[in-house]
């Protein structure tokens, strides 16, 4: 409908994107995340106004990981798209932030809450800013024009609140042995546990550091409960393609 056209919804990352039925921020622009090559924006194209045309809106999730040169992207696209002066905002496209930056920093670029004029950036001040900072010197710029920001305090991920106290304390790092105290009792000793097959520990997530083990637990759990579904397992190869041939590569196919 018009009306959903009128609010693009974007996250940095594919996850993030699909929570809230969304795009990724690159995949819009019409660009690969790991590209190093600057998108161009040529004026008048089609493509681009009509998909930004409509938008009013822009809602944008978890910013803990937009970067500041990422953003930059998007205003001078935003602007170009809308055909206004570049100095308005996002092409005057009212822009929504999500997220908590104590959360994930973006991926090689600064975080929107980058201080340039902190003790850090005033050591650089007697060399020429390259055009990458300058830049993100202009997106935070932006930042500092938000007039309005809505503060969640209340807390909706638990109700622990001995817990709650432990983890603000272990981020500001003055954590007490009473933390560490509550931290062992949720250990269980080998002996506690009988069969991983029995109630709660069959559902419990289980957390590894490698992507091969991960894989290999993940098709014995997934046979172990189609046996117990009576259903027989299923495996779907992906076909993948690359240009619009097929991956040939054995590495790659592996």
């Amino acid at each position: 409908t018009k009306r959903m056209q009128m609010m693009r919804k974007l996250a940095p990352i594919g996850i993030a994107a699909a929570e809230i039925d969304g795009m990724t921020i690159h995949s819009f622009l019409g660009e690969q995340r790991n590209s190093r090559k600057p998108s161009t924006i040529k004026p008048g194209d089609s493509k681009l106004e009509n998909e930004w045309g409509p938008v009013e809106y822009l809602l944008i999730d978890e910013m803990s990981m937009v970067g500041l040169t990422l953003l930059g992207k998007l205003n001078r696209i935003m602007c170009s798209a809308k055909h206004v002066d570049p100095q308005v905002p996002f092409g005057g496209v009212n822009v929504i932030f999500f997220g908590d930056y104590l959360q994930y920093r973006p991926v090689y670029d600064s975080p929107l809450h980058t201080d340039f004029s902190s003790s850090s950036s005033k050591k650089k001040q007697g060399k020429i800013p390259s055009g990458k900072e300058i830049q993100q010197r202009v997106s935070r710029s932006l930042i500092l024009q938000m007039n309005c920001v809505v503060k969640l305090t209340q807390q909706m991920r638990t109700e622990d609140v001995r817990y709650l106290q432990l983890l603000d304390r272990l981020r500001h790092g003055q954590c007490k042995y009473d933390d560490y105290e509550l931290l062992q009792t949720r250990v269980v000793g080998q002996p506690t546990i009988e069969s991983l097959h029995d109630s709660p520990w069959n559902k419990a997530p289980i957390l590894m550091f490698r992507n091969e083990v991960r894989t290999l637990i993940n098709n014995k759990a997934a046979i172990h409960n189609a046996t117990q579904m009576g259903d027989p397992p299923m495996v779907c190869i992906a076909q993948d393609t690359c240009k619009g041939k097929a991956i040939e590569d054995p590495i790659l196919r592996k």
